[in-house]
């Protein structure tokens, strides 16, 4: 569990924006995955992928539940601030940099579509290969690479209008 917590935990949190519900959601995704354990076959793909789908299936869950509350609130109202965790080597002005960058990114991936969003997500911040997504979405290899270049392009244009240009 330890091994894995942070990867379910930033998965979580990419995807919901929200600390605290990054953390509910990170329990239950560990208590579904010990009730679940006896359904986990080696011979369907990796452990990291299967804890994949248990996560993106509880998160897809709790979107539609929640679906109706965020139609009515702010996006300013449920936007949090992203944690910092200093480096030792890491100059404060840098930190800052690093923090402001990080809170735009994750706004920017709050507007992405919950479809092209898992998408980067899963590839980009969480490092996955083609086929594991492929596995975890249960979508044509073609179409995880199809959200992901949309997602991608879609996250450089809010990024964009955001002010936030490549150095």
């Amino acid at each position: 569990m330890r091994r894995h917590t942070r990867r379910i935990y930033n998965l979580c949190y990419r995807f919901t924006s929200n600390r605290h519900e990054a953390e509910d959601m990170t329990q239950e995704v560990f208590l579904r995955i010990y009730r679940t354990l006896g359904s986990y076959r080696s011979a369907h793909g990796g452990f990291v992928t299967w804890m994949s789908s248990v996560t993106r299936n509880l998160l897809i869950d709790h979107y539609r539940r929640t679906r109706r509350d965020r139609m009515t609130d702010s996006l300013d109202d449920v936007m949090p601030k992203l944690e910092e965790k200093e480096s030792a080597g890491r100059r404060p002005d840098q930190a800052v940099l690093v923090g402001e960058l990080s809170e735009q990114v994750q706004r920017a991936l709050s507007r992405l579509s919950p479809d092209l969003r898992e998408a980067v997500i899963l590839r980009d911040l969480q490092g996955l290969e083609y086929a594991e997504i492929q596995d975890v979405l249960q979508v044509p290899e073609g179409t995880v690479k199809s959200r992901i270049n949309r997602g991608r392009i879609e996250l450089a244009r809010l990024l964009e209008q955001m002010g936030v240009r490549p150095e």
